[in-house]
């Protein structure tokens, strides 16, 4: 049976927002940049409402129909400074601190970070992240927002590129046709963040 994707517009915000929230609750990098249970749930969802935010003005918000799932991509051309760490994004990085959690540099901490890795010689996809609803996942719901992406990807022949928050998720991606992209990023006392690149898959492409 398949799974009704669309994409997703202002309307659907809060929707996006409250999934990513409780889908990242757990997750280890989040756990990282938010310490603390009561911390994380006072907190967390600013940071995934600036990232919703960034999204559907520059980028695109894959959304089951369902509301079960979500993945924020944005198209990021080849030698862009906001990837790369220069001084233009790491302002961006600071202003992100002051509006999701001013007194937390790992907020800013993980932009610079993650900035400072991400390949900047090609242009690609970026998934930035992807959320299941916690009693939703285990159901293939990520697999079909992350390959209905990849297929157009394939389509228009463009890489894709991430960032795995854990050893788990690297395995999934793997399955995808993602490969391990350098050393793994390790995050300061926090755990490790996988690079991980797709070359588009030519022979799925119109001739």
């Amino acid at each position: 049976m398949g799974v009704a994707i669309r994409t997703a517009g202002e309307d659907d915000r809060d929707l996006v927002v409250r999934l990513l929230d409780e889908a990242f609750q757990d997750d280890p990098v989040s756990g990282w940049v938010f310490p603390g249970a009561e911390y994380r749930r006072a907190t967390h969802h600013r940071l995934m409402a600036a990232f919703t935010d960034a999204t559907l003005a520059d980028g695109r918000v894959d959304l089951v129909e369902d509301g079960s799932a979500c993945a924020l991509w944005l198209s990021v051309p080849a030698d862009d400074p906001g990837h790369g760490g220069a001084a233009e994004g790491e302002d961006e990085f600071a202003e992100l601190r002051r509006a999701v959690d001013a007194d937390n540099e790992r907020v800013e901490l993980i932009g610079r970070l993650t900035a400072g890795i991400h390949p900047q010689s090609r242009a690609h996809e970026y998934l930035w992240m992807i959320g299941v609803a916690p009693g939703r996942q285990g159901e293939g719901l990520g697999t079909a927002l992350i390959g209905s992406a990849l297929d157009r990807c394939d389509r228009e022949g463009r890489a894709a590129y991430l960032e795995a928050s854990s050893e788990r998720s690297a395995v999934l991606y793997r399955r995808l046709g993602f490969e391990h992209l350098g050393e793994p990023l390790r995050l300061p006392d926090g755990p490790l963040m996988y690079p991980m690149w797709r070359e588009p898959r030519t022979g799925n492409s119109p001739s």
